[in-house]
C-alpha cells in the first residue's frame, strides 16, 4: 500500500522513507514490549544503517543489534528468536547481531566498516541507558583512536571508490558506494564525530549543488525511487529505469536525471576531498612532533603562499581589492600540484570582485598558466566550480555544467570534457605557434552545447563574447571563434571524403580562409578533443588521415612571414648611440607588469647575462626583444615581479656591469637559487607517494599518483613540465614557398624557433648555450604565452651544417624542463623540426 501510495503521488520519496521508519519502529517497540524488552530489563534494541539514520528505504535491509548486559544465554536466545523469526517470516531482509556492550566495542575496534556503522546507532526500544552506554562508548573509542585508524579509514574509502567508480562520470552509477555517493557523506559525519572536521560546512549555499547535505538529499531521493521501481535494493541507476525515476521525482527525462546525479556527486566528491585533507591536518600530534613549530608559509605568487600542504592567501592579501587573485591562486595550485584551501576559496567567494572587462593582461596570463598545466589543472578548476568561482570567470559555463553527453562514446559530462580537452591540449602546446589560442579554444570548443542549436555555430558566437572578455586582440578573437566553428572540420572531412581529390584540400583551405595558423590549431585540437572523448576515439588510422589532409592542404596555403622585431624607438636609438650601460624600467599594461630596457656595449654573452640579472631579481620575463644599433645591444623585456615590488634600476645596472666584467656568475647563481627554492625543481617529488596531503600519513595506496584522498594527483609542491620541447629550424629566405622580405635576414642567417614550457632563467640559459656554440644572435623575439614560451632567434651560425644545428638544438633542449625528444625527419614540405612535428605541429607518421 505504501508503494502504491508513492506511485500515485500521495507520498514523495522523503515521506515514504519516514513512514517506513515509523512503521518499523512501532512494530519493534511493540514486539519488544511483548518479549520483555522494556526499560531496566537489561535488553535494548539498537538500529544501525538506514533505520539508525532515520532514512529507511523500500526493500532495504533492517540492521538491528539486540543489546544485553550479560543476561543468561537461554534468556538471550529466547528473546532473540522471538524478535528475529517474525521478521524472517515477513520476508524482511535482516542483518542482525546479539552483543553485549564490551563485545560491540571490541568488534568496532577491529573492523572499520563495523565502527562506521555503529557510529550511526540509534536506540529503538528497551533499556535506554544500555543503548546510551554503547553509543557513547563507540563515539569515545572512535575519537580517541582516530589517529591510529585514520590510515585504515582512508584506505577503506579508496577501496570502495576503486570498486564502484566515480558516480559523476559513470553511465550506471552506484549511488551508495561510488565516489561522491551516500557513503562519502556518512564518512564526513564520522570525521565530524572524531572532531576532525566541521562536517557539512565546506560549501556555500549559493554554490553549484548548494552543499553536501542538499546533494545527499537528492541522491537519497533518487535511490529511494530506484528501490521502489526495481522492487529490490538496487544501488546502480540503470538506463532503462532512468526516465521513470526522473518522472517520479519531477526532474525530467534521463538526461536531466543524469545532470542532477553528476552535480550532486561532484559536490560530495569535492566535500570529501576537503574533509579528508582537513582531517589529516587536524590529527593530534604525538611524541617529538608536538614540539615542532607551525608549518612555514612559503610564497608561491603575489598574495599566494603554501601553508601546511595547501594553497592559501598571504597575510597581506586583500581579496576585495585584487580581482586577479582568484586566477593567481588557481594557477599556483596547478603549477605546484597543491590543493586550494577550503577557507581560501570561501574567502575569495565572499570578497573577491569580478574582473573588469576586458581582463587585464596579467589575469589572462594566469589563466593561460592554469590551462597550460595539463591534467594538473583539473582539481583547481573543479574546486573553483564547486564554490561558484569558475562561473564568475566564465558565466557561459552554466549551460554545460554537468550536462550529460548524448552519445554513449563520450566518457565525461560536457563541462568535464572541455576541461579534459584543454588538459590534453596543454601537453601539445609546443606543436603550435599559438599555444595560448590552442588551450583557450580547447576549453570552449563545445561551449555551445545544451542550447538547442548547432553547437559549433552557437559556440562560435560565444567564443567572440568570451574572447573579448578575456582581452584578446580582435584578430585572435576571430581565430578562436573560427576554431570553435570548425573544430569538427578536419575529422569529418578526413574520414568521409576522398583525400586524393584536390577538391577536398581546396574545400578545407577555402573554409579556413587559407589560414596556416588556424589549420595547425585545428589539427592539434582534433587530437586533444578525440583523446578527451573516450577510449578508442583517437587511433593511428584517424591520425594518419588527418595528418595527410593537413599536409596536402598546406600546399594550397601561403606561408607565414618570419617573425621580426619592431623597429627601435627614437629614445632607444639615442641611448644606443650614447654608449655605456643603461637600465630603464617603466610600468606596462597591468599593475604588476613593467617594461625594462637594457642598453649595453654589444658583445658575446650579453643577452644571457642581462636575462639572468632580471631572473635573479625575481622578474619573470613574459616577452623580450633583442636588437642592436651603433655598437650597442638594445634588449627590451616585459616582466612581472614574482613577489612584491620590482628592484631599483640602479641596482640592476650595477649587477649587469658586474656580470659582464665576470664578477658575478649569473648562471651559477640561478642554479643555486633554483636548488634552494621552496618549490622543488621540475619532476621532483618530496612527499611519500600515497600520503595524505599535509600530514605525512600514508594512505596505504600502492599507486604513487594517488593521494590520501584517492585523487590521481600528487599533493606535493612541484613544478610540472607538460609539453615536450621543440626546436624548429627555418630557412628565412624560403617560408612556405615565398621569399622572405629582404630586410628581415640575409642568406647567411637562420631562424631557430624554440617552443617549450617555461623555467626560471630559461632565456638566460638558452642564450648561454647559443653563445657557447659560437653563434651570434642578430635579433630575437621572445614571447611567453601562459606557461609556454615561443622564442625566435635570428642566428649567425659558426657551424651551419646539419651536425652543427643538431648539436645546438640538443644542448638547447637539455636546459628545457622536459626530457630531450628525438629527432625525426620531415617530408620536405616543412622546415626541419625537432620533436616529431613539422612547421604546423601535425605529427609526422
Amino acid at each position: 500500500q505504501l508503494l502504491e501510495s508513492s506511485k500515485t503521488g500521495k507520498l514523495d520519496a522523503a515521506g515514504l522513507r519516514q513512514v517506513l521508519v515509523d512503521l518499523h519502529e512501532f512494530w519493534l517497540t511493540s514486539k519488544g514490549a511483548e518479549l520483555g524488552i522494556r526499560p531496566d530489563s537489561g535488553f535494548a534494541i539498537v538500529a544501525v544503517g538506514g533505520l539508525g539514520r532515520g532514512e529507511l528505504l523500500p526493500f532495504s535491509d533492517l540492521d538491528l543489534i539486540l543489546l544485553h548486559d550479560n543476561r543468561p544465554l537461554e534468556e538471550v536466545s529466547e528473546v532473540a528468536d522471538g524478535l528475529w523469526y517474525p521478521l524472517w517470516d515477513a520476508n524482511i531482509p535482516l542483518d542482525h547481531s546479539v552483543r553485549t556492550v564490551p563485545q560491540a566495542l571490541q568488534v568496532a575496534s577491529e573492523d572499520v566498516t563495523a565502527a562506521l556503522g555503529l557510529l550511526e546507532a540509534r536506540h529503538i526500544a528497551g533499556d535506554e541507558d544500555l543503548s546510551s552506554l554503547l553509543i557513547s562508548g563507540i563515539r569515545q573509542q572512535w575519537r580517541s583512536g582516530i589517529r591510529d585508524r585514520f590510515v585504515d579509514v582512508v584506505s577503506h574509502a579508496q577501496d570502495r571508490w576503486r570498486r564502484a567508480g566515480d558516480i559523476a562520470h559513470r553511465a550506471e552509477p552506484d549511488l551508495k558506494n561510488g565516489r561522491g555517493g551516500l557513503r562519502d557523506v556518512q564518512l564526513l559525519g564520522a570525521l565530524a564525530i572524531a572532531q576532525l572536521t566541521d562536517g557539512m560546512a565546506s560549501l556555500r549555499p549559493d554554490s553549484p549543488g548548494a552543499g553536501p547535505q542538499v546533494a545527499y538529499a537528492k541522491l537519497l531521493d533518487i535511490r529511494t525511487e530506484l528501490h521502489r521501481i526495481a522492487g529490490r535494493p538496487r544501488e546502480q541507476v540503470r538506463a532503462q529505469d532512468a526516465d521513470e525515476i526522473g518522472a517520479a521525482l519531477r526532474i525530467g527525462d534521463r538526461f536531466d536525471l543524469a545532470r542532477v546525479i553528476s552535480d550532486s556527486a561532484r559536490t560530495i566528491s569535492y566535500s570529501i576531498d576537503v574533509g579528508l585533507r582537513t582531517a589529516g591536518n587536524a590529527l593530534p600530534r604525538r611524541g617529538l612532533a608536538k614540539l615542532r613549530r607551525s608549518p612555514i608559509r612559503r610564497p608561491l605568487d603575489e598574495g599566494v603562499v603554501e601553508h601546511n600542504g595547501e594553497v592559501v592567501l598571504a597575510r597581506n592579501a586583500i581579496p576585495s581589492k585584487d580581482p586577479g587573485l582568484i586566477l593567481r591562486v588557481a594557477s599556483a595550485s596547478a603549477r605546484t600540484g597543491l590543493p586550494i584551501s577550503a577557507s581560501t576559496l570561501s574567502r575569495l567567494a565572499d570578497y573577491a570582485p569580478e574582473l573588469r572587462e576586458p581582463w587585464p593582461s596579467e589575469a589572462l596570463s594566469d589563466l593561460l598558466v592554469l590551462l597550460g598545466s595539463g591534467h594538473h589543472m583539473v582539481d583547481p578548476i573543479e574546486a573553483l566550480d564547486r564554490t561558484g568561482l569558475w562561473g564568475r570567470l566564465l558565466p557561459e559555463w552554466g549551460a554545460v555544467r554537468d550536462l550529460p553527453p548524448r552519445d554513449a562514446i563520450h566518457t565525461w559530462t560536457v563541462d568535464r570534457h572541455l576541461v579534459e580537452t584543454a588538459a590534453h591540449a596543454g601537453s601539445m602546446t609546443t606543436r603550435v605557434s599559438r599555444p595560448d589560442l590552442l588551450v583557450l579554444g580547447a576549453l570552449i570548443h563545445d561551449l555551445g552545447k545544451g542550447r538547442g542549436a548547432d553547437h559549433s555555430i552557437v559556440g562560435a558566437d560565444l567564443a567572440i563574447q568570451v574572447g573579448n572578455r578575456f582581452g584578446l586582440w580582435p584578430q585572435d578573437v576571430e581565430l578562436v571563434s573560427a576554431m570553435v566553428r570548425h573544430h569538427l572540420l578536419l575529422p569529418t572531412v578526413a574520414t568521409r571524403r576522398d583525400l586524393d581529390d584536390p577538391a577536398t584540400w581546396e574545400l578545407v583551405a577555402e573554409t579556413l580562409g587559407h589560414n596556416r595558423v588556424l589549420l595547425e590549431l585545428l589539427a592539434t585540437l582534433a587530437e586533444a578533443d578525440s583523446l578527451a572523448t573516450g577510449p578508442g576515439v583517437w587511433g593511428d588510422w584517424k591520425a594518419s588521415l588527418i595528418t595527410e589532409l593537413v599536409r596536402r592542404t598546406q600546399r594550397l596555403i601561403d606561408g607565414a612571414q618570419p617573425a621580426r622585431p619592431e623597429p627601435l624607438s627614437p629614445e632607444q636609438i639615442a641611448l644606443a648611440e650614447g654608449g655605456g650601460f643603461s637600465v630603464g624600467m617603466v610600468p606596462a599594461d597591468g599593475p604588476h607588469t613593467f617594461r625594462v630596457t637594457v642598453v649595453a656595449p654589444d658583445q658575446p654573452g650579453l643577452l644571457s647575462k642581462a636575462a639572468g640579472v632580471l631572473a635573479l631579481n625575481g622578474l619573470r620575463s613574459h616577452a623580450a626583444t633583442v636588437q642592436s644599433h651603433a655598437g650597442s645591444a638594445v634588449n627590451t623585456f616585459v616582466v612581472v615581479p614574482a613577489f612584491g615590488s620590482p628592484p631599483e634600476e640602479g641596482l640592476m645596472r650595477q649587477q649587469l656591469m658586474a656580470a659582464v666584467e665576470g664578477k658575478i656568475d649569473v648562471l651559477a647563481r640561478l642554479d643555486a637559487r633554483e636548488a634552494d627554492s621552496p618549490i622543488p625543481t621540475i619532476g621532483t617529488v618530496t612527499a611519500t607517494p600515497g600520503s595524505v596531503a599535509g600530514t605525512g600519513v600514508s594512505a596505504g595506496s600502492t599507486d604513487p599518483a594517488v593521494d590520501g584522498a584517492g585523487h590521481p594527483k600528487s599533493a606535493v609542491p612541484a613544478l610540472f613540465a607538460v609539453a615536450p620541447p621543440r626546436v624548429i629550424w627555418i630557412d628565412p629566405t624560403e617560408i612556405g614557398g615565398q621569399t622572405a622580405p629582404s630586410d628581415a635576414t640575409d642568406s647567411s642567417e637562420v631562424l631557430m624557433e624554440l617552443r617549450t614550457d617555461d623555467r626560471t632563467g630559461l632565456l638566460s640559459r638558452v642564450s648561454a648555450v647559443i653563445e657557447r656554440h659560437g653563434a651570434q644572435v642578430r635579433w630575437a623575439k621572445v614571447t611567453t604565452l601562459g606557461g609556454t614560451v615561443v622564442d625566435t632567434f635570428c642566428l649567425k651560425m659558426a657551424d651551419d651544417s646539419g651536425a652543427g644545428r643538431t648539436a645546438l638544438a640538443d644542448d638547447v633542449i637539455a636546459v628545457c624542463p622536459p626530457p630531450r625528444p628525438t629527432v625525426e625527419s620531415d617530408d620536405g614540405d616543412n622546415p626541419q623540426s625537432y620533436g616529431g612535428t613539422g612547421r604546423t605541429g601535425v605529427p609526422i607518421s
